[in-house]
């Protein structure tokens, strides 16, 4: 905070009037100007005159406005953001006088800097820059491991970041397939959002892992099935290639058997026993494996073991063994008391097996809150247990049982269950699950509860008529996360979200990088009294 209120005191000095401070979004950021500058840069005239007011004029056009970055003067912590300024004057502001700074025209065409250089101050006076930043992404392309590091270390400030220049090249329309190829040798933050072939399929074939991994890491990337399958193929590390496999499985891939073979046979065995989509005949063979670990794992698919393997595993020499079968044994079994009372852990019986009836009751009229609180989502309890929890005093114990996914509506409705609608929230399992069901979608879209849209809003494509019943939610994170999830949802939705948030974590380029975000008419936000709404204009027609 010091840093700004010295800058806002420093520009008045320069002759210059603060408007606001600007993040970077989908500008072109400060620390790509500082390195361009520095790549082609040449020594400044002793009299000052390659920054001549003729520059400054194009620079701050008709209404006398830019963004500048003064070097030692951050804005948030870092060099990452712009200070948008108005000059009044007509001649050569006092900026030339500083340290260092960069500065660059609201349209993003003209770039003026002065970085310290081995031999004096070195300035920049660029047009054209979107030409400019191409020509040094294709650069960088063939830049050694040597010379990048060289030309990033002279940047000014803290250690500059490429991910802003290179997610701004990324996310372009008009950077062409072999750019952004190029650009993987440098950054590969830009791969969140893109859903192109040839830069997907060079990126699981490159030579860098780091690279490689980077489709894997997120959620966006539309990697098909066969390049999944390269993608695990070629990693080299054993426990990589395991958790690739897992991210493709949970992304509806189906494994080719060989690969199946090739992981089981691998160090990492034990993990690879636990995907979703293993092969059915493998599993006798894992259920007499040495290792516990994996005896156990194979327990989660009961339904698929013969009666012998699961007598084995029933009476298995391993506690841990024997405590996972008897779980999974009782999931259609009903666990009489004996056998619940000699449970180590009772936890994930509470949570998952089908109790007797007697059990059953006892627990739910008598047990501990704790105990309730695990059943209320248990989804063998029965009807008359659910009732009876739907009123239990504990609101978090009702707000479980409100979530559950075998009320109807309308029992939903009489729960009083509590959302505080400032608490994060993830996806429901079971409602994800139904992801692909319209039928399904369609009745949950009208759920009187909050939690149950912002499920249904996170499903990559839905009907026209769910979209527009979501996109008018009341609960305005179901408009949100429609906006992060949902590739269907509508501009002007995208464009109310974009009034409020600017992306997360998780969704960093989203709402404004959502493919059904305006794209024309922005510039009629120029005058908008909200900064971040006058910011499209500055990339908008």
């Amino acid at each position: 905070m010091q840093r700004r209120e010295e800058l806002h005191e420093l520009l008045p000095c320069a002759g210059l009037t603060f408007v606001e401070d600007v993040r970077p979004g989908s500008l072109f950021p400060p620390e790509a100007g500082w390195r361009i500058a520095r790549g082609i840069a040449a020594p400044d005239d002793p009299a000052g005159e390659a920054l001549d007011a003729e520059w400054w004029r194009r620079l701050a056009g008709a209404d006398g406005e830019f963004l500048v970055a003064v070097l030692g003067h951050r804005i948030g912590g870092n060099d990452s953001r712009w200070t948008r300024v108005r000059y009044a004057g007509g001649g050569v502001p006092g900026l030339t006088g500083l340290p260092g700074f960069v500065a660059l025209s609201l349209d993003g065409q003209v770039l003026l800097a002065q970085v310290p250089g081995t031999d004096g101050p070195r300035v920049t006076a660029l047009d054209r820059l979107p030409e400019r930043l191409e020509e040094a992404a294709t650069a960088a392309g063939s830049e050694t491991e040597t010379d990048r590091a060289e030309v990033w270390a002279a940047v000014p400030g803290r250690p500059a970041w490429p991910s802003h220049w290179a997610k701004g090249i990324g996310s372009s329309p008009a950077a062409p397939d072999e750019l952004l190829i190029r650009l993987l040798d440098v950054e590969v933050s830009f791969l969140y959002g893109c859903d192109r072939p040839a830069v997907l399929d060079a990126a699981v074939a490159h030579p860098d892992p780091r690279v490689r991994s980077g489709p894997a890491d997120t959620f966006r990337p539309k990697l098909t099935p066969g390049q999944w399958v390269r993608l695990v193929r070629a990693e080299p590390s054993p426990s990589r290639r395991v958790l690739w496999a897992e991210h493709a499985c949970a992304r509806g891939v189906e494994l080719p058997g060989d690969l199946y073979d090739d992981l089981l046979a691998g160090p990492s065995r034990a993990q690879a026993a636990e995907l979703p989509g293993l092969p059915a005949h493998h599993l006798p063979s894992l259920a007499a494996d040495a290792d516990p670990r994996i005896r156990a794992t194979v327990c989660a698919r009961w339904e698929d073991l013969a009666a012998p393997l699961r007598e084995r595993l029933l009476a298995d020499t391993d506690d841990t063994v024997r405590t996972a079968a008897l779980l999974a044994h009782h999931t259609s079994v009903p666990m009489p008391g004996a056998v619940f009372a000699a449970l180590p852990a009772p936890r994930r019986a509470l949570e998952q097996c089908r109790l007797s009836p007697a059990l059953e009751a006892e627990l739910v009229r008598d047990g501990d809150a704790k105990a309730r609180r695990a059943l209320a989502a248990n989804p063998e309890l029965s009807a008359h247990s659910v009732a009876i929890l739907a009123e239990d005093p504990y609101d978090d114990i009702r707000s479980a049982v409100a979530l559950r996914p075998d009320l109807n509506e309308e029992q939903r409705a009489a729960v009083r269950y509590d959302v505080d609608p400032t608490t994060l929230s993830h996806t429901l399992p079971w409602v994800e699950a139904l992801h692909g069901d319209t039928d399904a979608m369609r009745r949950l879209a009208e759920s009187s509860h909050p939690l149950i849209r912002r499920s249904v809003a996170r499903a990559r494509h839905l009907p026209p008529d769910v979209v527009e019943r979501l996109a008018r939610d009341e609960d305005r994170t179901v408009r949100l996360f429609l906006a992060e999830s949902c590739d269907d949802a509508p501009a002007e939705m995208l464009l109310e979200v974009w009034r409020w948030w600017d992306g997360s974590f998780t969704h960093p380029d989203r709402p404004r990088g959502h493919p059904n975000f305006p794209r024309t008419g922005l510039l009629r936000y120029a005058d908008a009294p909200a900064g971040r709404m006058r910011r499209l204009a500055l990339g908008g027609v």
